[in-house]
């Protein structure tokens, strides 16, 4: 009983402490401007938070990483619309990001980039169905290199992350 008592106050403490560093880097990445040419940019910080705890614990975890940290910023920082978009964008992220996951021969960089990818791709369908205008997704081909570029700076610092955390337990 001790045991089982222990280990689910290990998982709330993870839970707390993922969720307030996942906010933490969307509040730090609100100060930082991308001067880019599509408008919403953004670097993708807490995504490291997210992959660390889809790796490090579970999908569910993750899951709950990830609503809580859009729930958050949407309400402190971004408003309805932003909420929305990050919505979209961070549950098709996160389901791409867990099927492939379980596909053998996929790095933690190569589900880091599908995640980033993924993220676009769900927020420009909601934009487009949004705003009733498919011209939006002639952004796609500028936000997944993009995507590709920053999926691969967050899986490997997510990478590096993991790593420290195992090996401190």
């Amino acid at each position: 009983m001790m045991k089982t008592s222990q280990n689910s106050n290990r998982r709330v403490a993870y839970f707390g402490v993922f969720a307030a560093l996942a906010l933490m880097m969307s509040y730090v990445e609100m100060l930082i401007p991308l001067p880019f040419l599509v408008p919403g940019m953004k670097l993708g910080l807490a995504n490291v938070v997210v992959v660390v705890a889809l790796y490090h614990m579970d999908a569910k975890s993750a899951l709950f990483v990830s609503v809580v940290r859009i729930l958050l910023a949407g309400l402190l920082f971004q408003g309805f619309a932003g909420l929305l978009y990050s919505l979209s964008g961070g549950l098709m992220s996160l389901l791409a990001m867990v099927l492939l996951k379980k596909i053998k021969g996929f790095s933690i960089i190569g589900v880091s980039v599908v995640g980033a990818v993924f993220h676009n791709v769900g927020q420009i369908l909601v934009a487009a169905a949004v705003v009733e205008n498919l011209k939006l997704f002639y952004y796609l081909p500028v936000l997944l290199i993009f995507a590709a570029v920053t999926g691969t700076l967050i899986g490997v610092v997510a990478g590096r992350t993991l790593a420290l955390v195992e090996k401190r337990q």
